[in-house]
């Protein structure tokens, strides 16, 4: 076995004959937030020790000096795999291909290997196979390959590498993201056994020496042309499984195991009772923003297109337009949505005009996901939908990207690999030279920036549909005693829902806190009853009496005292969604009202049950947290609420203001979409904010000049680029001082290389405790990606935490939240 330095791996990937490169001049540097391009430092990326991969410690040798008899001298005509591991050491590994399996191996394929002293072969991703010699190095065997075909083409290989390179994640790390396990174990499938002709030319003499039942076996087989199972063949030629495995023995049929898709399903979206589609004329503002996409499509150059439209403007339309115009040409398109709540709604419209839609998404049972994983990597759906991780969707011929509320942040993944669904679907669309539709009413200010760098251009929609007005919006200043109550709701809240509800109109609460109380705490001692793995407040649940940790889920019975001094009189403090429930229950008691957050939608199909229900009018009053504040579309609601805007206003995250400002006016957008108008009534705290005073004012344009004025101080993202680096361990010196070593790497590495990065550092962030472990961070800050990646890189390249530390850190290249 071969160890390839780093170098030497990313030479090979450029010179892969894929048809889909990642070409450097569509992703500019100048954006180092969504548009900059790894590929600079790719190609250029410095040597790697063996086994080492950025981000993770040094690894040992594992091999001997001497070779033992097993491994084999390299020859000139040796077939070799290039292998990496998702589990350290994660390679790259060169191993020879046995002259058996030279045309069974592909890049994109599982195979098994010997990896060091393990007795167990170990699973990894093959990267590149190729013919060469090195006379000086010997190789182990490859044990065995898993997959008959690639489960990543040559095009999602490619954008394997790059995310590796881009986000300091192992490359096997990203082929396990990629490829979900559901298709990597199989599920949904079983082993089925075929039995065909070893010839075809039998001759009539030898079939008519055979017993009568024998003879009608192989006869059969011989009329159906193809491989059939027993169970046809003892249908078709009216025998027992006795006459076919006779004939098998003879040598004149075969056997083989297939493995296949169990007889299943696709589930289709219902349809409410008495709901259509039909297909509207086009505002003015709709036509001019389908043809610049369709110009866009037809120049087969790769563009991205910021396609910002005011909530109810009719993106949704246009994205199915779009797709339309797509499908022409028998290509396909991926749409993906923020959240899991939106894709029952998306669907519906999408199933409604197109015939073959998938779903992927995380709610779906393991052989649902295998089964349309399948459907799509065969080219026969039209269009994908879902979360972050639908982006990889292996359609074969794939036309067109969306991703539809593209500023939200739950498109960004908070584990290992910590990519962005936005950067990677504009790392695949520019590489396939096709577009990207980035639509939003409150755009990321990196895809604002892009456009007003010239590295995406914009589509305005500044009307509704119907020339609706935009619902005004009323601040209440909570500092005001007369407006307040003893509640959760004020007065001109809880008057424009009485009023609301006599119209038979209905409402949209949202909270962004899930539970009944944020805190149980002792009067008498000031006790506040935590995690003791996170050293965070646990929530209470009036369900079933539960005090909870909502970050490692740690769970015990709401204590009736104080833990610390006994005091009987424990309180409730703070506000979630539960006890909303309760107060909005007891202020309107004729009225339905449904809650949506992560506790009340843990089944499958209970996003769809509650919004079908809300559309029919079953239901009066729907609160929740987020998942209520994008996408949904109900021509009926006339007032929405948002409970404390404040609530993500003031975290300590540079941030904070863009996402206030994004929900506010996603929410405030849930109204005014039908002929009877709507209004918006936001409680809050800091009523001069200029992120509320920009939503009440629906002006995202004066809010993203603000915004940028204030980050430009700091050369905050899309001004700047930022890592962070996360140190957690389980004894707090020694993790505080492990991090203090990695930031004397870091500065070693920028003084070498000359970079100008800023280092900040380390300390405990705002969650300086979580699921048991000590944490500490530090930042990185630099004009652009490159410089900051090539830092991280040569520092961790020579970093080694001893394993008896217990240490380990993770990095996150363009963080979304500082927690």
């Amino acid at each position: 076995m071969m160890n390839l330095t780093g170098s030497e791996f990313l030479t090979r990937f450029t010179m892969l004959t894929d048809q889909a490169q990642f070409p450097k001049d569509l992703l500019p540097s100048a954006i180092p937030s969504l548009m900059s391009d790894p590929l600079d430092e790719f190609e250029n990326m410095p040597p790697a020790d063996k086994g080492q991969q950025p981000g993770h410690q040094k690894q040992e040798e594992l091999f001997e000096t001497a070779p033992p008899p097993w491994e084999l001298a390299v020859q000139d005509d040796v077939a070799t795999a290039t292998i990496v591991f998702s589990e350290a050491p994660h390679g790259p590994y060169d191993y020879r291909i046995p002259d058996e399996m030279r045309d069974d191996l592909k890049p994109g394929m599982r195979v098994k290997v010997p990896l060091g002293h393990r007795k167990k072969a170990m699973i990894g991703w093959c990267t590149e196979t190729k013919m060469g010699s090195s006379a000086s190095r010997t190789l182990r065997d490859v044990s065995e390959v898993l997959d008959d075909d690639p489960l990543c083409d040559a095009h999602l290989v490619r954008l394997v590498m790059w995310m590796s390179h881009y986000y300091q994640a192992p490359a096997g790390q990203v082929f396990d993201t990629l490829i979900p396990s559901s298709v990597r174990s199989n599920a949904g499938t079983r082993e089925r056994t075929y039995f065909k002709l070893t010839r075809r030319d039998i001759e009539d003499e030898l079939i008519e020496s055979l017993p009568p039942k024998q003879q009608q076996a192989i006869r059969f087989l011989i009329m159906s042309g193809r491989p059939m199972t027993s169970a046809q063949v003892m249908i078709g030629a009216d025998c027992t499984i006795s006459p076919i495995k006779s004939l098998e023995k003879k040598g004149l049929v075969v056997s083989e195991a297939r493995r296949e898709m169990a007889t299943s399903t696709p589930m289709r979206w219902q349809l409410d009772d008495g709901e259509t589609e039909t297909k509207h004329e086009l505002t003015d503002d709709q036509s001019v923003a389908l043809g610049k996409i369709k110009d866009a499509v037809d120049a087969e150059e790769g563009k991205a297109l910021l396609l910002h439209g005011v909530t109810g403007s009719g993106k949704t339309e246009v994205y199915i337009r779009a797709i339309e115009h797509v499908v022409k040409f028998g290509r396909s398109a991926i749409v993906l949505v923020p959240e899991i709540s939106l894709t029952p709604q998306t669907r519906g419209r999408f199933e409604r005009r197109f015939e073959g839609v998938a779903v992927l998404h995380s709610q779906m049972t393991p052989a649902e996901r295998h089964f349309q994983w399948q459907r799509i990597r065969r080219n026969e759906v039209q269009v994908v939908i879902g979360p972050r991780s639908a982006v990889f969707a292996p359609l074969p011929r794939l036309g067109l990207i969306i991703l539809d509320e593209e500023h939200d942040g739950s498109f960004k993944q908070g584990t290992a690999p910590r990519y962005h669904a936005r950067k990677v679907a504009h790392a695949r669309a520019m590489s396939l030279k096709i577009p990207i539709i980035l639509g939003t009413a409150t755009p990321s200010l990196e895809s604002w920036h892009a456009c007003s760098t010239g590295h995406a251009d914009l589509i305005s929609m500044p009307s509704r549909v119907g020339n609706r007005p935009m619902p005004d919006v009323q601040l209440v200043d909570l500092k005001n005693r007369d407006d307040r109550t003893s509640g959760a709701i004020s007065r001109p809240l809880h008057q424009a829902v009485v009023d609301t509800l006599e119209e038979n109109g209905q409402i949209i609460l949202l909270l962004n806190r899930r539970g009944f109380a944020t805190t149980i705490q002792c009067p008498s001692c000031g006790h506040v009853v935590s995690c003791p793995d996170c050293d965070m407040p646990l929530t209470h649940h009036r369900d079933g009496g539960k005090a909870v940790c909502h970050y490692c889920d740690y769970t015990i019975g709401t204590p009736p005292w104080c833990p610390a001094c006994r005091f009987d009189g424990i309180r409730y403090g703070g506000l979630g969604t539960q006890r909303l429930e309760v107060e909005v229950k007891s202020r309107f008691p004729g009225a339905k009202v449904a809650r949506m957050d992560s506790d009340t939608m843990r089944r499958p199909g209970s996003h769809q049950k509650v919004l079908s229900a809300f559309r029919s009018g079953e239901i009066n009053i729907l609160l929740g947290t987020q998942m209520i504040a994008k996408g949904l579309d109900f021509p009926n609601v006339l007032l929405v609420g948002v409970i404390n805007a404040d609530s993500a206003l003031h975290f300590p995250d540079f941030r904070a203001a863009e996402r206030t400002f994004g929900l506010v006016t996603q929410v405030a957008g849930r109204t005014g979409r039908g002929d009877r108008g709507g209004r918006v009534i936001v409680q809050t705290f800091s009523p001069e904010h200029p992120a509320i005073q920009a939503a009440s004012r629906h002006d995202y344009e004066q809010f993203a000049h603000d915004e940028m004025n204030a980050r430009r101080k700091f050369n905050y993202p899309p001004l700047g680029s930022v890592a962070r680096i996360i140190i957690r361990g389980g004894v707090e010196e020694v993790t505080e001082s492990t991090a203090e070593s990695l930031v004397r790497h870091f500065e070693s590495a920028r003084d070498k290389l000359g970079h100008e990065v800023r280092i900040l550092g380390p300390a405990p962030p705002p969650m300086s405790k979580l699921k048991g472990k000590y944490r500490f961070h530090i930042l990185l800050q630099a004009v652009a990606s490159g410089p900051l990646g090539e830092v991280i890189r040569t520092a961790t390249d020579k970093f080694v935490i001893p394993e008896k530390d217990d240490v380990q850190y993770v990095v996150d290249i363009d963080p979304m939240e500082m927690l």
